[in-house]
């Protein structure tokens, strides 16, 4: 599966366009990591514990967004975007969404 942010694949014919796809994921804090967050924000630096829950979303969300072009029957994505919505306190979206085409 090709993903690309841009409209078109450079080399490549959009053949016909399967719609928009999706996938999403919602993850919440814990205390453990709100504590070294805490720790970490005196010092300065990454706050590596959510560095990693941020990517792993955005893994999870991919996959989920693929799955279902792949379920339409499309070989590529185009126009990938993503958006984080906070949900509640300790809380937050992460939306992975596309057009799925089928390329030649």
């Amino acid at each position: 599966m090709i993903i690309v942010t841009s409209d078109e694949i450079p080399g490549k014919k959009i053949a016909e366009v399967k719609g928009l796809v999706k996938g999403n994921t919602i993850r919440a804090r814990n205390i453990g990591r709100d504590i070294l967050a805490g720790l970490k924000n005196l010092v300065g630096g990454e706050v590596t514990d959510y560095t990693k829950m941020m990517a792993e979303s955005r893994e999870q969300a991919l996959d989920r967004m693929v799955e279902e072009a792949e379920k339409l029957g499309a070989n590529a994505i185009v126009a990938l975007r993503f958006v984080t919505t906070h949900v509640m306190d300790g809380a937050a979206e992460l939306l992975a969404y596309g057009t799925a085409v089928v390329i030649e």
